[in-house]
């Protein structure tokens, strides 16, 4: 299996457990903006992978 496979199942991995830290802190502020915060940054990191390079 490539890295590049391996890295991305990774961050899937850390989305859908930021989705349970979001279904989890359902009532909490803090811990709903701290679940929030975690899933964009998930997000964040993903960008390189979709985006083509220009070379």
């Amino acid at each position: 299996m490539k890295n590049q496979t391996i890295n991305i199942i990774g961050w899937v991995l850390f989305i859908i457990s930021a989705i349970g830290f979001i279904i989890s802190s359902i009532g909490s502020f803090w811990a709903m903006f701290g679940s929030l915060f975690f899933l964009v940054a998930c997000f964040v990191f993903l960008i390189p992978y979709f985006r083509k390079e220009d070379n």
